[in-house]
């Protein structure tokens, strides 16, 4: 993947290109994204993960939030972002954007690095997923993009962001936007750092102030708008 830093406007679109070049119309991207999304329940492809997959389910939407694993809450509640991470996540969108956590979730498409439950480690904490996991769960997320077409993605966490960008300190790249190019398809990513209680990075300078502009950034993008408005496709 390509990336640069800068900005695009995104823009109200008719239909979009498959990954045959068919255009296709707002109903027909809501047919695909629900057999998409029901083919993701069922997969099971990962041994050592712990099923039930959790997703946001077929949200129409051209921003994508991609967040690192679910918790051992999550499949439980059936929700991304369903525990205490969670509260802060929406509480940062609630106080820069004005939007609940009930318009956040029906307004943009809730994705991961990896759908199930990693499981913990022997010394405690959550287990991070593999490179072999990450690798058989990155086909959800390749075929999410194909179908939405997003015109920003934001990334929460090391273990997302990775998926998009090089790896850098958080300090280098959280508070910035840069454009990237996928399959010759480009769109925003504006990372965020993951909202953990166990993390102080963003509860203390630079983070806290970095954060703030990430958070600006994401108010201020065409495509953010227009589910504020909802006008989402």
């Amino acid at each position: 993947m390509d990336f640069i830093d800068g900005s695009v406007v995104g823009g109200g679109i008719i239909g979009k290109e498959n990954r045959k070049g068919l255009v296709l119309d707002n109903a027909s991207i809501g047919k695909e994204l629900a057999v998409h999304v029901a083919r993701l329940r069922e997969c099971r492809q990962c041994p050592r993960m712990h099923p039930p997959v959790v997703s946001g389910g077929p949200v129409k939407s051209r921003v994508i939030l991609v967040g690192q694993a679910p918790g051992d809450k999550e499949p439980k509640l059936g929700r991304p972002f369903a525990w205490t991470a969670g509260k802060t996540l929406f509480g940062w969108f609630g106080e820069a954007a004005g939007l609940s956590e009930e318009e956040f979730r029906s307004g943009i498409y809730m994705a991961a690095v990896c759908r199930c439950f990693p499981g913990k480690k022997e010394t405690g904490g959550d287990r991070v997923p593999s490179p072999e996991e990450v690798l058989k769960c990155s086909v959800w997320l390749k075929r999410e993009l194909e179908i939405l077409r997003p015109a920003l993605v934001i990334p929460v966490g090391k273990l997302a962001i990775g998926q998009f960008l090089p790896l850098r300190k958080l300090d280098q790249i959280i508070g910035r936007r840069f454009k990237a190019t996928r399959d010759g398809y480009h769109f925003d990513v504006i990372p965020l750092p993951h909202p953990s209680g166990a993390s102080p990075w963003h509860r203390m300078d630079p983070g806290k102030s970095l954060l703030k502009r990430a958070l600006r950034l994401i108010a201020g993008h065409s495509a953010f708008i227009r589910v504020k408005g909802r006008r989402v496709l």
